[in-house]
């Protein structure tokens, strides 16, 4: 017979609940990459025509990471709120 614990779904849901708010963190962490890179070229590239645009881009990429963290913070409190005491 295996000595295994049995597991208990109510941790495998948090594990899974908690992973997932990682997940969706790292989509913004790619998402405000991304416009960094491409405000980036666009300064090189195109210095004076891409100007406006390409700060905008940047301005963009740290209002998605802003937006991504705090997003994670709160819903990272809201599962610990949720968790049953054993």
């Amino acid at each position: 017979m295996s000595s295994l614990p049995p597991y208990d779904q109510q941790q495998l849901a948090a594990a899974r609940t908690r992973l997932a708010n990682e997940r969706t963190l790292l989509t913004y962490v790619r998402t405000s990459l991304a416009l960094v890179g491409f405000g980036l070229a666009l300064l090189q590239l195109e210095p004076r025509r891409a100007h406006a645009l390409g700060f905008g881009a940047l301005g963009a990429a740290a209002v998605f990471m802003l937006i991504g963290w705090l997003r994670f913070r709160y819903h990272a409190r809201q599962i610990e709120r949720c968790r049953v005491p054993q």
